[in-house]
Order: structure tokens, then C-alpha cells, then sequence
């Protein structure tokens, strides 16, 4: 008979809302450290940012991409904030879900939201997927597209099995690739900079504004892996205080680091290269002064940063599909254990995402999971605004971080519609499919009762 996983203290604590509770270590063992959790956040901000997205971005923004990384930033360090209030206050392994179930209970918003989540997380996890077999095919194998979907199956099914290992791996896995990447761009940032022609950033080859604005929906993509931090609330110690620090270290560290690659690499090759390599882009910028080693150390550090990057949207998929089937947000299937390991919600993610990864073209819908995730943070800001006296946040801030998501929506959606109507299409499908899912489920729910 299959067995539901029991929720983790941080879960227990989550759903009841008992301050005194969720702070309680003593409840269970806490294996996640906040180095561990905030790297958890880099790793996820940084394999689905700089790698899989830049030369998609510069096609929107040009040689202004920096300042589109900026912008996108400051929108989500807003939302960060939003989000690390509500972790502190509710510490759960069920991240972004415990918070929409605190603000709205267990509705339709709450199971709609709980949808477009997951089937962001989705996109966002296959396509850094598909960038890791990209850059491996690149370098090992002259860029042979079997070989790419080869090793696209390969890093989803090994990160699936270190999931399975548990929480403790994780934290030591991620914290050795995060500090191999920081080195690997400390060195890439100090020799780009260094050859930086002044003239390929000049404020007057940069598109008009509304076109840099609207990029922000798509850079935004590169900043999705900070509400993973949220799902490590079950397993830090002292949640309250530890779950702000390491979420607001991933999003410095992470700022930072887009913002200076960004500028290191439109300040060393002409846009038109950027966007005609696409994902290895940066392996080309440090060629001129690295040659061939620099290409290679490039594309390996790429797969080391996809691969911490799939590992930590997996990871975040696992404890959020787990508490909405405890909730019966979603259906009960996902909690039940798998038989090789872990929650059968880990096996459903990990076929998923290889289906996604393997036969859809992730470059046409990149934008389409990163404005679904905008409208998932702005219903949760919004959740954070109704609990602003219990999770005692800053009114000015949170009536901030939501007026600048609604501007980036609203100025995407509109260019999308004039220039991509089959974006916006598919974005009304999407969340049509979410509705039509949650009203499905529901009835079905409800007839299982009678």
C-alpha cells in the first residue's frame, strides 16, 4: 500500500502557524546550513540565468542587458523580501505553498498559483536541463545533438538520485560547485573587464526604454531560483533568523554576479555575436583573452552551474508537490513514497521535465515560464501584504515590490501581445490549463468525500 510521506517539523509548524512551534528545533534534526541554503538559491539563480538566457536577452535589451539583470534584481530582492518574511514567520519545506495556503487557505487561488508554480518550475528545470547538454555536447562531443539530448536525460536522472540521498548531500553538493563557480567567475569578471571596449555600451546603442522595461519579465527568468531558498525552512535550524540571511546573501551574491558577467561580456563581443552563441556566449567572451582554455573552463563551469541549478529546481519541486498533496491541494499520488526512493511527486517531476526537456523548444517559452512565475510572486506579495502584522513586514516595501511587479507584467504583456501574439496566446493556455486542472481535481476531491 503506498505510503504518505510524513511531513518534516518545518511542514508540521508551517501549517499551523504557531510562531513558538515553527521556531522549535527541537521537533527534528535540521540538516541544512545557511551557507547550504543560500547557495541553494545561487546555484538555482545562476544555472538558469547567465547560462540559458543571456543571448536571449540581449536579443530584447542589447547591450543593456546589465541594467535589464539590475532592474530584474531589484524586483526580486523586493519580492525576496516578501518572501523571507513569510519564511521566517511559517518555516515549512512546502516554501512558496505554506505562504499562499497562510494568505488565501486551501481555494481556488491557492490551487490555481499552486498549478502555475509547478508547471514553471517545470519549464524553468528543463530548459537549464537542455543548457547542460548544450555546453557538454560543445565541449566533448563537437556539438552533436544526440549527444546533447543524451546528457540533457543524463543530469536529470543523476540529480533526481541525489535528491533521493537526501537533504544532507544536497547541502554538501551544492556548496562545492557554488564555490567552484564563484572562482570560475571571479577569474572570467577580472580578464573581461579587463579588455572591456567602452564603446559596445554605450547608453546610445541601447534599445528604447519600453524594450529594456519589457526585458525584465525575460531577465527575470534569471532570478527564479531565490524562492528555493523559502523550501529550506523545514530543514535550517532556527528558520526565523537563518531563512532571511541566506536568502538575502543568495540575491547579493547573485546580482553581483549577473551584473558584472553582463557587463564583462556586451563590453567584449558586438550583441549580434552574443545572441548568434546563444548559451555558450561566455565561453566565447573568454576566449580572446583565455583562448581555447578559456572556452573550456567556461563550458565547465556552465555544467556545473545547469546542474546545480536543476538540482536545486528539483529539489524545491519535491517539497512543494509533497506538501500540496499532504493539503490535497494536488492530487495524492505525489506524496506517496516511490519505490526506488523518495516521493512518487520526485518521479512525476523528473519524467516531466525529461519529456519537456526532450521534445519541446524551451528558447520559444522561456519568457512564458518566467511571466507565469512573476504572476505566482505577485499573488504571493499580495498574500504577504494581507499578513504584513504577523510576519511583521514593512508596508512601504511590500506596496513597492508589488506595484514594480504589476509595471513589469503589464508592459510585457503588452509588448507581447504587438510583437509575439503567439506568447501571449499561449500564456492565456497556460493559465487556462491551470484553472481547468485545479476545477478538475476539485471534483474530483469532492466526490471521493461522498
Amino acid at each position: 500500500m503506498d505510503e504518505t510521506v510524513p511531513s518534516s517539523p518545518g511542514d508540521r509548524d508551517g501549517a499551523t502557524g504557531d510562531p513558538s512551534a515553527a521556531g522549535d528545533d527541537s521537533a527534528g534534526a535540521r540538516s541544512m546550513t545557511v551557507r547550504g541554503a543560500a547557495f541553494l538559491g545561487v546555484g538555482s539563480m545562476v544555472g538558469a540565468g547567465i547560462f540559458a538566457l543571456l543571448g536571449e536577452a540581449g536579443a530584447v535589451a542589447g547591450a543593456a542587458v546589465w541594467l535589464s539583470f539590475l532592474l530584474a534584481g531589484v524586483v526580486a530582492t523586493l519580492q525576496g523580501y516578501a518572501v523571507a518574511k513569510l519564511g521566517a514567520r511559517y518555516p515549512s519545506s512546502g516554501g512558496i505553498v505554506t505562504f499562499l495556503l497562510q494568505a488565501y487557505g486551501r481555494g481556488h487561488i491557492t490551487a490555481t498559483a499552486s498549478w502555475l508554480l509547478y508547471f514553471a518550475a517545470l519549464i524553468v528545470t528543463a530548459m537549464v536541463a537542455v543548457s547542460f547538454g548544450n555546453y557538454g555536447a560543445a565541449l566533448f562531443f563537437d556539438d552533436s545533438t544526440v549527444w546533447s539530448k543524451i546528457l540533457t536525460a543524463a543530469v536529470i536522472v543523476l540529480v533526481a538520485a541525489v535528491n533521493i540521498a537526501g537533504t544532507t548531500l544536497i547541502d554538501r553538493v551544492q556548496t562545492v560547485i557554488v564555490l567552484i563557480l564563484l572562482a570560475v567567475f571571479a577569474v572570467f569578471i577580472a580578464v573581461t573587464l579587463a579588455q572591456l571596449d567602452p564603446a559596445l555600451l554605450a547608453p546610445s546603442t541601447y534599445p528604447p526604454a519600453v524594450d529594456i522595461v519589457s526585458s525584465v519579465a525575460l531577465t527575470f527568468f534569471a532570478y527564479l531560483g531565490f524562492t528555493v531558498v523559502s523550501f529550506t525552512g523545514g530543514d535550517l535550524p532556527d528558520p526565523h533568523r537563518n531563512l532571511p540571511r541566506a536568502m538575502y546573501l543568495s540575491l547579493a551574491i547573485t546580482v553581483t554576479l549577473y551584473i558584472l558577467i553582463a557587463v564583462g561580456v556586451f563590453g567584449t563581443l558586438p550583441v549580434d555575436e552574443v545572441i548568434a552563441h546563444g548559451d555558450t556566449a561566455l565561453a566565447v567572451a573568454a576566449k580572446p583573452a583565455l583562448g581555447d582554455a578559456g572556452f573550456a573552463i567556461m563550458a565547465l563551469a556552465a555544467l556545473l552551474a545547469t546542474s546545480s541549478s536543476v538540482n536545486a529546481n528539483i529539489y524545491a519541486a519535491v517539497g512543494s508537490t509533497a506538501k500540496l498533496a499532504e493539503t490535497g491541494t494536488f492530487p495524492p499520488v505525489f506524496g506517496h513514497r516511490a519505490l526506488i526512493g523518495g516521493t512518487r511527486g520526485l518521479t512525476i517531476s523528473a519524467v516531466l521535465i525529461l519529456l519537456l526537456a526532450l521534445l519541446v523548444d524551451l528558447t520559444a517559452i522561456a519568457s512564458l515560464g518566467s511571466v507565469v512565475a512573476l504572476a505566482i510572486f505577485l499573488v504571493t506579495s499580495i498574500g504577504a501584504f494581507r499578513l504584513r502584522k504577523e510576519i511583521r513586514a514593512r508596508t512601504a516595501i511590500l506596496v513597492t515590490g508589488i506595484a514594480a511587479t504589476v509595471i513589469v507584467l503589464v508592459v510585457f504583456a503588452v509588448q507581447t501581445l504587438r510583437t509575439s501574439p503567439q506568447t501571449f496566446t499561449a500564456m492565456v493556455a497556460v493559465l487556462a490549463l491551470a484553472v481547468a486542472l485545479e476545477l478538475i481535481w476539485d471534483r474530483l476531491r469532492t466526490r471521493r468525500r461522498v
